[in-house]
């Protein structure tokens, strides 16, 4: 006797299942790619801790009622979610506004050799660069990015001509506001052709205390010889659930920087998919993460090397985490049997503030091919209590020589970005929160 199985559906799951059909007739785009997509979630539904790959961030747990998908803001709408300062504002020869997941807006002159396209009006014009935007076999099969290509609304189709040196940032700057909770789905493509060089950065903005749902996935296709910086800015409202995920595929020759930082949110995960797909490409991918309150913050990700030479990949990732915030750092490279000559170095480098601080490591090395140099370490610790007390002797605060020790620890992440400006408002904003924790370690004192 057979018996049956029956598959339970969380209030969430249901939701999302019961309004895509309506929600996909109205979307831009063909239906199929969403369909399949979104068979992807219908057979695995959000993932929970019996998922390995999402073992320590139970998405299941932390989406118990999906928000309503966010309608497209009117005017008066876009004016109030834009008047806050974006931290990077002015940073980008021109700068993409997306407010609850919509392009709203492009500011400045597109740089010679550049096209960029809302995505919407690409997926309305069958534009003939969405034949490459969810190819990276690697990443086929998670269950957020499969949500995103679902739900996607909009965001940006860029691309780069061969040989293109992009004098400044392209900027994207993504909002979401309003009075209650929403969820968004916002996807970026960019196709760097062979010899280009660009720098793309993304600032996310949440407002107030609200638990938005974002999920946002920026795919990167770089051709031989390119030369491609990436930074990603999370501050994400106190209560978001914020999904974000990047995808890279290097050509031969390649050079890729990616740096994450994310500063706020109550549940956020940052996951790359890379792949070396030509031969001597190289890729510094580093995250920064800063915690407080119960805040959790994932950072996954999964390099292949997938050719010969196998090429250098350096992955750097260092948490502060204080009061009972928890952090998460998944890391695996995979060395493909053909791609000897591979380097690989991953790293995950935490430091603990106090006793209900948590964090969880998992890195892993699958290698393939017998002349590789890979290495992988995590460590999770206290501050050094020494260099403290040799601080404190010569004066300063202990939450003062605190802070000066976690700037320098965290700055090690974020000293890779090249363009002076934008490294200097990160290292701002690592400044800031340290004030502000500085501040109410002193109130709790009666300094």
């Amino acid at each position: 006797m057979n018996a049956k199985v029956t598959t339970i559906r969380t209030a969430a799951e249901t939701a999302l299942i019961e309004r895509f059909p309506a929600l996909m007739a109205r979307l831009p785009g063909p239906a199929g790619p969403r369909e399949q997509a979104f068979a992807t979630f219908m057979a695995s539904g959000l993932p929970n801790r019996r998922v390995e790959a999402w073992k320590y961030t139970d998405l299941r747990a932390a989406m118990r009622e999906a928000a309503p998908a966010a309608p497209k803001p009117d005017a008066a709408q876009t004016t109030v979610a834009l008047k806050g300062n974006s931290p990077l504002a002015g940073q980008g020869v021109v700068t993409l506004s997306f407010v609850n997941g919509y392009h709203v807006g492009t500011e400045g002159t597109v740089p010679s050799g550049v096209t960029i396209v809302p995505l919407a009006e690409a997926l309305g014009s069958g534009h003939p660069l969405l034949a490459r935007m969810g190819t990276l076999a690697l990443a086929q099969g998670d269950t957020a990015l499969a949500l995103n290509t679902a739900f996607m609304t909009d965001g940006a189709v860029i691309h780069v001509a061969a040989g293109a040196e992009v004098d400044g940032p392209i900027a994207l700057r993504f909002v979401t506001a309003g009075p209650s909770a929403i969820a968004t789905a916002a996807r970026v493509l960019m196709v760097v052709e062979a010899g280009a060089k660009v720098l793309l950065v993304e600032s996310h903005e949440g407002q107030g205390k609200l638990a938005h749902q974002t999920n946002t996935a920026v795919e990167i296709i770089a051709g031989d010889g390119a030369d491609v910086q990436h930074v990603r800015l999370g501050l994400n409202s106190e209560g978001a659930v914020a999904l974000s995920t990047l995808t890279a595929d290097l050509g031969s020759a390649t050079s890729l920087t990616s740096v994450n930082v994310a500063l706020t949110g109550a549940m956020v995960r940052h996951q790359v998919y890379a792949r070396f797909s030509g031969g001597d490409a190289r890729a510094q991918i580093n995250g920064a993460t800063l915690l407080q309150g119960q805040q959790h913050a994932d950072s996954t990700l999964v390099v292949e090397h997938a050719a010969e030479p196998g090429g250098e990949s350096r992955e750097l990732f260092r948490t502060i985490i204080d009061d009972e915030a928890s952090g998460v750092f998944q890391g695996k490279i995979i060395v493909q049997p053909h791609a000897q000559k591979t380097d690989g170095r991953m790293a995950s480098n935490a430091v603990l503030l106090s006793q209900g601080a948590a964090m969880y490591n998992k890195p892993e090395l699958e290698i393939f091919a017998d002349d590789v140099a890979c290495a992988h370490g995590a460590t999770c610790g206290a501050l050094d209590d020494e260099l403290l007390f040799y601080l404190m002797s010569r004066g300063i605060s202990k939450a003062e020589a605190e802070s000066l020790m976690i700037e320098s620890f965290v700055g090690a992440a974020i000293d890779d970005i090249a363009h002076e400006a934008i490294r200097d408002v990160l290292h701002g904003l690592v400044q800031e929160w340290l004030k502000v924790r500085a501040a109410r370690i002193n109130a709790g004192a009666g300094v």
